[in-house]
């Protein structure tokens, strides 16, 4: 049985999961990472707003958590993601 079993029974869209795949294959061991959304755009060839609606759906299905994290002058940073598990 996969680690991911979990994840292929749920009925997210194909968006959702392609995000949450690529969330946890960049998390270290606390299960986090910080790619920005550019970025996870280009490599999955999906737009920027797909991605954003992807990290929605994780949110709202309970697998994701975002924070917001900022720069030393107070600029915004990437998002910090924390990945939680079915």
């Amino acid at each position: 049985m996969s680690r991911l079993d979990f994840l292929y029974r749920t009925e997210l869209p194909h968006r959702a999961v392609a995000v949450y795949i690529y969330l946890a294959d960049r998390a270290n061991e606390n299960n986090e990472c910080w790619p920005a959304i550019p970025t996870i755009a280009a490599d999955l060839k999906y737009s920027q707003s797909t991605v954003r609606r992807g990290i929605c759906d994780l949110k709202k299905a309970g697998l994701l958590e975002t924070e917001q994290r900022y720069r030393k002058k107070g600029g915004k940073s990437s998002l910090l993601f924390k990945i939680r598990s079915g």
